[in-house]
């Protein structure tokens, strides 16, 4: 989100990408990232180490590896800037295979390597996932920006309906998102599902069921990048505006089942509750966590009762039923039992919360000697329900899940054989290890072929290299079979030169 720490190029430079062949709309930065490259090594962070099997150790990786994942995000960052100007595939390659634009670099190299059809698939690739990404994102200049963004889609979550079960626990699942989006400052963030989970005060099972059916479904979240190990997954949260899907998102028990019970008296050909909500996300979040709203204790239609009336302290049942998208059935029952906890009072028609409602503690009504016993905390509330430690349960165990998924990968890495390598003249050489690959004279068929052990012809995918090792050929292969046994050879001689 920080502004670039070097200065821009002069416009003649500019002005290079800006030709019959270029882009007629380009800011500056984007010139800067493919004249001369990653400067100021943005685009480097996590490319060349990465966490060890332990998860605490850093590894560091091999240096064209670290230096391909490094051009892969320039790459990607660029293609991002062109699409967002609204540039074409070929200007895209044009920039990227110019001999004098470092941030081409890259792709160069892929194809120098792979052959030009490799590279060109793989500029076609990389601008398609920039589209795609740029199609549902918003461009942001400053961390002010960031924040204003955020708070609009605040505002958006908050008037928009829940309605039923499953949209309110995707609300609960929103928000987690939402409070992770603050802390990292902008729209894109980083949060496991078990994290996510925990947040919410929801099972990964609800997790997963309100990810595939409301909020990716309805564009509120995006997964860019699946995680791995101890890194959590990517995700970009969206303003939940998708073409095609007006009205409700896909919820359960999105209208009321109170229907009258003959057709010709006239059944209800809208949602009970009203089109627009108004209710405070903050006192959702910050209360979602707590075992007193799990599934068999208030539940999440407690929580949007009590935001909504913490957003508008005097309501009557039926300004309720809208600002909270709660069912009018739904809503007494909920004030009822909220009431029993001394949580909520009723004068009259209009309902307000109790003074230290929001400090998870009730206070004695006068009509207390009536049977009702008002809650000491929210503690107290779940112990009531039998709730209490399931918050405390679910964190044991996605806590024993992460170790014995770490103890997995722990042992994945013992069974994968050590790269033996020695240093001559400043550089790495690899040690050839013995293969199982290598096949008898017998099985040599003319011009590098190999026959079929059974049929005793010859088998079209695969090779003789000139090491006597097996090569398989695909389709997807853009280079011949000559010039993978000179691999072959070259990396035999380099090592034979060295031993």
């Amino acid at each position: 989100m920080t502004d670039s720490t070097h200065q821009p190029l002069p416009q003649r430079h500019f002005n290079r990408l800006h030709g019959p062949q270029g882009l007629f709309q380009l800011p500056s930065a984007a010139a800067d990232l493919i004249l001369l490259g990653d400067l100021t090594g943005r685009y480097a962070t996590g490319s060349y180490s990465r966490l060890g099997s332990d998860g605490r150790s850093v590894v560091l990786r091999a240096d064209r590896q670290g230096a391909a994942e490094h051009g892969h995000r320039i790459t990607a960052a660029i293609a991002c800037h062109v699409a967002r100007a609204g540039g074409s595939i070929d200007q895209l390659t044009q920039l990227l295979l110019h001999p004098e634009h470092e941030g081409g670099r890259h792709t160069r190299n892929i194809a120098l390597r792979s052959g030009q059809s490799r590279a060109l698939d793989y500029i076609r690739r990389v601008l398609a996932s920039a589209s795609d990404a740029i199609s549902s994102t918003t461009a942001l200049g400053s961390r002010h920006e960031a924040y204003e963004v955020l708070a609009a889609l605040r505002d958006r979550i908050e008037t928009t309906p829940w309605r039923g079960e499953r949209g309110r626990t995707a609300l609960r699942v929103l928000r987690a998102h939402l409070n992770f989006a603050e802390i990292a400052g902008g729209p894109l963030h980083h949060a496991s599902e078990r994290q996510t989970a925990e947040e919410a005060g929801v099972s990964r099972t609800t997790l997963r069921v309100v990810y595939e059916t409301v909020l990716r479904p309805r564009g509120w979240l995006r997964r860019l990048r699946v995680g791995h190990g101890r890194e959590g997954s990517t995700w970009y949260l969206g303003d939940g505006n998708i073409p095609g899907h007006g009205g409700a998102a896909l919820l359960s028990r999105f209208r009321s089942t109170q229907f009258p019970p003959d057709p010709a008296l006239g059944e209800w050909t809208t949602p009970e509750t009203a089109t627009t909500a108004d209710i405070d996300s903050t006192v959702l979040g910050h209360l979602m966590g707590h075992d007193a709203f799990a599934h068999h204790a208030l539940g999440s239609a407690a929580l949007l009762i009590i935001s909504a009336l913490h957003q508008h302290p005097v309501q009557t049942v039926a300004e309720l039923v809208g600002t909270s998208s709660v069912s009018r059935a739904t809503t007494y029952r909920i004030l009822n039992r909220l009431a029993d906890h001394g949580l909520v009072h009723h004068t009259g028609e209009t309902w307000t919360l109790a003074p230290r409602a929001l400090e998870g503690f009730g206070i004695h009504l006068p009509d207390a000697g009536n049977g009702r016993t008002p809650a000491q905390g929210w503690a107290n509330i779940a112990e009531q329900h039998g709730t209490w430690g399931i918050a405390a349960r679910r964190k044991d165990l996605h806590k024993a899940e992460r170790a014995a998924y770490q103890q997995a990968l722990d042992r994945l890495s013992e069974h994968r054989s050590k790269a033996v390598v020695i240093v001559r003249d400043g550089r790495q050489v690899l040690v050839p290890v013995p293969r199982p690959d290598e096949i008898p004279p017998t099985w040599h068929a003319p011009d590098g072929r190999v026959l079929d052990p059974v049929t005793g012809r010859p088998a079209a995918d695969w090779r003789v290299a000139t090491d006597g090792r097996l090569i398989l050929i695909t389709p997807s292969d853009q280079r011949s079979y000559d010039e993978l046994a000179a691999a072959h050879a070259e990396a035999l001689s380099e090592w034979e030169s060295v031993a």
